[in-house]
């Protein structure tokens, strides 16, 4: 029996590991079975969801309204991802001239 449970949990890490983030599709088809009355363990075996992640989206939804991201708190970034990625750019640039003149 432990062993058909290590089997059902491999099985859940192989659909979605714990980094990717749910299609906006697949957030809406939880909704939508949701407000057609089916459960979250059905909605789980339809979708190959885990019942947790069925469980968030639906409770995120019914608190905010919407299954959008929402902004973090906090401060933010000084520099943009532009400005960050120009600045390394810039000084690999920098660092190869050097190196050519030392050599």
């Amino acid at each position: 029996m432990h062993l058909g449970m290590q089997t059902a949990s491999t099985n859940i890490c192989e659909r979605m590991g714990r980094s990717q983030k749910l299609s906006e599709f697949k957030c809406n088809t939880v909704i939508g079975c949701h407000l057609c009355n089916k459960s979250i363990c059905e909605i789980s075996l339809l979708l190959n969801i885990p019942r947790s992640t069925v469980s968030g989206i639906i409770t995120k939804w019914k608190q905010l309204g919407t299954i959008a991201t929402q902004p973090r708190s906090g401060r933010s970034h000084k520099i943009t991802e532009r400005g960050h990625s120009h600045a390394e750019a810039h000084s690999a640039h920098k660092s190869a001239t050097v190196c050519r003149v030392n050599n």
